[in-house]
């Protein structure tokens, strides 16, 4: 039994580069956890700087010198900033503060539409059943109000910190971009100089990373345009609060469209009834589901992000449970990092031993 865990300790662990790796491990994982909500507009800041980051490059090779690029980049991206804030975000809170104020409303069409259903369907839903279906959507439609009545209160500092977000994230987000040769040169000063290994997982993964973060944000804008187009034709209420919730369904794979979808077949339902336009609506909202799928995913994602669909369900479970939303968006690029990392840790093992013999 010996013989076996000593093989394995010098399998994985004999190369120093292992033992460095674990220890970043753990301390990055150690200081995401104990920052928790301090660490998000990092996150958030890191993340724009993988999308800007493509067409800093892309002005560079053009002839740009960098100072110019990083600046017209910046200026953009400000630009687009600034216009969600002051364009898109309103009219989506307005969407949300009527929806909560229709609550009733909706409440008591869904009544009306179950007592229908059961009338002229009755071999198929009892009135027993009905009430209880009344019953239920009496009770969610009052924790509901409730909940978003007590969240506002509640959940004060946290909009404060939103407010301190909008402000902090663009900062972050010039000097990553700007700086970013020192700040890489300053972090790497702290690893042993000769790393091949740890060169070779920085390098993978971080090309992996810049292939779906650039991905996801292109397919989260085109899945919020295309969806708000389709709601927009159909005069569906509360068209850009859904769209908004459609676009950032496709940060979390499988899970968030799933959950989303419900909303929107929902008050489509109490809208149109069965009629013609509901079933039309879903049928192009379902296509515009199967263009992302089949079509955009593919197109986007050709080069990497290889994982499995169980492992990043679970990565959305477990770090969800860890650090709560932000954990629910930022799983799949710790999924990236934690798959990068096992793939070439056995060869760290195998190298080692073969530099031994």
């Amino acid at each position: 039994m010996k013989q076996i865990i000593a093989t394995w300790l010098n399998r994985y662990f004999a190369n120093a580069e292992a033992l460095v790796l674990l220890l970043l491990i753990v301390i990055v994982a150690a200081g995401l956890y104990l920052l928790g909500s301090i660490a998000v507009p990092i996150l958030i800041a890191l993340v724009f700087t993988y999308v800007l980051q493509g067409l800093v490059q892309r002005l560079e090779q053009l002839g740009a010198p960098r100072w110019l690029s990083v600046n017209a980049t910046f200026v953009l991206f400000l630009g687009a900033f600034i216009g969600f804030l002051v364009f898109l975000f309103p009219r989506i809170w307005r969407q949300l503060t009527r929806l909560y104020q229709d609550l009733p409303n909706l409440a008591l069409s869904g009544q009306e539409m179950a007592a229908q259903w059961a009338k002229n369907y009755d071999w198929l839903i009892s009135q027993k059943q009905v009430q209880t279906w009344i019953d239920v959507l009496n009770t969610e439609a009052a924790n509901i109000g409730q909940w978003i009545v007590t969240t506002s209160f509640a959940n004060l500092p946290v909009f404060m910190e939103i407010v301190a977000y909008t402000v902090i994230v663009p900062i972050l987000v010039y000097f990553m971009l700007s700086d970013k040769d020192r700040i890489l040169e300053y972090l790497t000063s702290f690893l042993p100089e000769d790393r091949p290994f740890l060169q070779g997982i920085g390098e993978e993964m971080n090309k992996q990373l810049e292939n779906y973060v650039r991905g996801k944000f292109v397919e989260l804008t085109l899945a919020g345009i295309a969806t708000y187009i389709l709601f927009s034709v159909f005069d569906l209420n509360y068209a850009a609060l859904l769209a908004f919730l459609v676009g950032l369904s496709v940060i979390i794979p499988y899970l968030g469209i799933a959950v989303v979808t419900v909303p929107v077949l929902v008050i489509a339902l109490m809208q149109f009834g069965l009629g013609g336009s509901f079933w039309s609506l879903m049928a192009g909202y379902i296509l515009i589901q199967v263009l992302d799928g089949m079509l955009l995913v593919p197109l986007l994602f050709s080069e990497a992000n290889d994982i499995h669909p169980l492992a990043i369900i679970v990565a959305v479970l477990v770090f969800g449970a860890w650090f709560g939303v932000a954990g629910v968006f930022f799983a799949i690029p710790l999924a990236i990092f934690i798959k990068a990392m096992i793939e070439a840790w056995p060869r760290l093992g195998a190298s080692s031993s073969a530099e031994t013999t």
